[in-house]
């Protein structure tokens, strides 16, 4: 395989911000997906100067691979301090694949109400999609080997940066 040219995520979250920001309504919501998603929530957060609270979800009890995965070892807890019902959310992860964690998040959400619209941000797209799932801001598509995983992380001065590992 050759070498995978990175992006720097910082600079992806500004872009991301950019392509959200002419598309967000006054009562727009953020909810991030645990636990990259959350990281990217946040900086999408400030970035846009938004002064709603801020969504956290974990959909480790609502994935449809539950029960041959079992419960992830670093399940936490989910906190939507604002009311779903009627508004337009934005769930924001780290990376796109195949759609299923974009779907257990849009169960889990359902749970505390029918919110007007969901939009879909994520810093990375890698495609190879199992449901008909799309995201709507996008800064980075990107095709990698199925062995292969994309990882976001924070380095030890909580910038995000992207790792790519074999069979992780």
């Amino acid at each position: 395989m050759s070498r995978l040219e990175l992006p720097d995520a910082e600079t992806q979250c500004t872009e991301l911000a950019d392509q959200i920001r002419p598309r967000l309504h006054p009562d727009s919501v953020l909810v991030g997906i645990h636990s990259g998603g959350v990281w990217v929530a946040r900086r999408l957060h400030e970035l846009l100067g938004l002064s709603s609270d801020l969504g956290l979800i974990d959909v480790s009890f609502y994935r449809d691979d539950y029960g041959e995965r079992g419960l992830h070892a670093r399940v936490r807890p989910s906190s939507i301090p604002f009311d779903v019902e009627g508004r337009p959310l934005i769930l924001v992860d780290d990376v796109l694949y195949t759609g299923r964690t974009t779907r257990a998040a849009i169960n889990a959400l359902f749970d505390y109400g029918r919110p007007a619209r969901i939009q879909l941000a994520v810093l990375a797209d890698r495609g190879q999609r199992e449901l008909p799932v799309c995201a709507d801001f996008c800064p980075w598509r990107v095709n990698l080997e199925p062995s292969l995983e994309l990882i976001l992380s924070t380095d030890e001065g909580g910038r995000l940066q992207w790792t790519v590992a074999q069979d992780a």
